[in-house]
């Protein structure tokens, strides 16, 4: 059939451009990339049964030719795409946590700096997005707590004796100013661990940080009253500046009242403790607190 002897011809063709093709890979300078072997005989076979179908160009002549058209494709080829080093994905450091509780509260480790048990209260709505001692505005959901002399900022353990539930909060503000109580707690705290239906509770304090010591050095004054009629609170401060000529006595109005305050020379700790002793033998509601 006329198909099969073109089959045939075609493929003697080939075969023949193939044989020309090896004798020419002989010739390839040492610095043609062997990986272009295969497709320089099959570029160089197609060439050679052009050649044959035109006249006045030899089969050596197009061999030539290819051969320099393949080595310019490999230098080229050889530029852009040669093994490229794959680049490291080098993941970023972890970060660092602190341990933390089930609550999601950091968890400390060590002996607290300072441990005090008694009578905890709590405040809230009366006193919510107004001014504390700190400066700060009090929000009775966040994980704070009043106290009367510990530094402020200080990190504070809070335990519940009766529930065994625990709390750390900051403290932000200064009292409470009743009784015999030692700290107040926000609201948001005192559910924390169990205490805001009943209102009163034993905790013990545990100090965990402080940014300055808490026996020595701050800023320190002493809450001689709070009253309810501003003049009388007026009369009291003038009795005590009489009695007190080199201190400042303060009368302000505080979240009970109209409070009044001795702040002696220098805030000395020293001085305001013994201030406070003085008043308390015929007065009521004497507090030593720290400003700062």
């Amino acid at each position: 059939m006329a198909v099969g002897h073109d089959v045939r011809r075609v493929g003697g063709e080939c075969g023949a451009g193939k044989g020309q093709a090896e004798q020419a890979e002989g010739t390839f300078p040492p610095w043609f990339p062997a990986y272009l072997f295969p497709r320089f005989r099959v570029i160089l076979c197609m060439a050679i049964l052009r050649g044959r179908s035109c006249s006045g160009l030899s089969a050596n002549l197009l061999t030539r030719s290819c051969f320099i058209s393949l080595a310019l494709a490999s230098i080229f080829l050889a530029g852009c795409g040669g093994n490229k080093k794959p680049r490291a994905r080098v993941a970023p450091p972890p970060e660092i946590q602190h341990p933390s509780s089930p609550s999601g509260q950091p968890q400390y480790s060590g002996k607290p700096l300072y441990v005090e048990t008694g009578l905890a209260s709590w405040y809230g709505p009366p006193y919510h997005n107004r001014k504390s001692a700190s400066g700060e505005v009090f929000d009775m959901h966040d994980l704070t707590a009043a106290h009367k002399t510990l530094p402020m900022n200080s990190i504070v353990r809070v335990t519940a004796l009766g529930t065994g539930k625990s709390v750390i909060v900051r403290i932000n503000d200064r009292g409470p100013f009743v009784g015999d109580r030692i700290l107040d707690l926000s609201l948001g705290a005192a559910k924390e661990i169990g205490v805001w239906r009943a209102g009163l509770a034993r905790v013990r304090v545990e100090v965990l940080e402080a940014p300055k010591p808490i026996d020595s050095g701050g800023r320190w004054c002493v809450q001689v009253g709070a009253f309810s009629d501003y003049d009388e609170a007026a009369q009291y401060k003038a009795r005590l500046l009489r009695r007190y000529s080199s201190a400042k006595v303060i009368q302000f109005t505080g979240p009970t009242g109209e409070w009044v305050r001795i702040r002696p020379l220098n805030d000395d700790r020293a001085r305001a403790q013994e201030v406070a002793r003085e008043n308390r033998a015929g007065e009521v509601g004497v507090f030593l607190v720290r400003l700062d």
